[in-house]
């Protein structure tokens, strides 16, 4: 009769172990299908819609087969323990890789760059290909690919070049002593205004194009040339009017010094 008793009385916690488990998956994955609707409703990055949802299952789960076992009268203070310690151990050993997590979804979150900007980081500079949970990907203007753990990203100074639609092109020419700073400064303006690339006040830039004598070198006169331009129309208007100062200027009796030494012998 006891034998009977027990196997009836283990036979409920047997059928009651089972509904708790299904009830429980069922409500494991309602609550995943909600999530993976929330985040596509506020658009949330693909990488951490997953992230959040792998982690909120396997926590789930976890939590559901602990308290299925306990229910078939099976003592979950070892299992508990066992879960603790062996997760302390892959924490300790997956250190690395979590800070990575980390910082992938710190930058996933509040966004400091994104896939095809251009930054410098990390002592490399290029153009964001990819950027996933635990590393991003630059592609270099020589086309090589940099990878960069998004635990020591996230904690270092980024520089966005496209952050911004416009940025602001400097650039200094020396001449040579005796050039008319007012022929050479409307010259240099002239060449500025001409490049429709060249933006103003009246198309939305933060201030005019500028241009003035800054500095008085041992060998050069130096002029400062401040303009506002398109983000992307940056370095081919840098090249490019470069090269036109370099062609034009002389045509004009300006010429570019190069260093000079007078050394003067006395007879004695």
């Amino acid at each position: 009769k006891d034998m009977v008793d027990s196997g009836v009385r283990f036979g409920l916690k047997l059928v009651a172990a089972f509904l708790i488990y299904f009830v429980g998956a069922w409500l494991i994955r309602r609550i995943k299908g909600i999530l993976r609707r929330t985040f596509e409703k506020r658009q949330t990055d693909a990488a951490i819609a997953s992230f959040v949802q792998s982690i909120t299952s396997i926590a789930l789960t976890i939590i559901l087969i602990i308290i299925t076992v306990g229910t078939l009268g099976i003592d979950t203070s070892s299992i508990a323990a066992l879960l603790t310690g062996g997760g302390l151990a892959i924490g300790m050993a997956l250190n690395g890789t979590m800070q990575n997590f980390a910082g992938g979804l710190m930058i996933l979150v509040f966004k400091p760059f994104k896939a095809g900007d251009y930054i410098e980081a990390q002592g490399h500079a290029g153009t964001v290909a990819e950027v996933n949970i635990t590393s991003t990907k630059l592609t270099t203007t020589d086309n090589r690919v940099i990878i960069i753990p998004n635990g020591i990203l996230s904690n270092d100074v980024i520089n966005n070049y496209s952050g911004r639609q416009m940025r602001r092109l400097d650039i200094t020419i020396g001449v040579e002593y005796g050039s008319s700073s007012t022929e050479t400064k409307a010259l240099l303006m002239d060449m500025i205004t001409a490049d429709a690339r060249s933006l103003n006040i009246e198309t939305g830039a933060p201030a005019d194009p500028f241009v003035a004598l800054s500095s008085l070198n041992d060998s050069a006169v130096e002029f400062v040339i401040r303009i506002w331009v398109k983000s992307e129309d940056y370095w081919p208007l840098k090249f490019e009017l470069t090269e036109q100062i370099y062609n034009e200027l002389p045509k004009h009796g300006i010429m570019f010094p190069f260093p000079q030494l007078d050394v003067n012998i006395k007879n004695k």
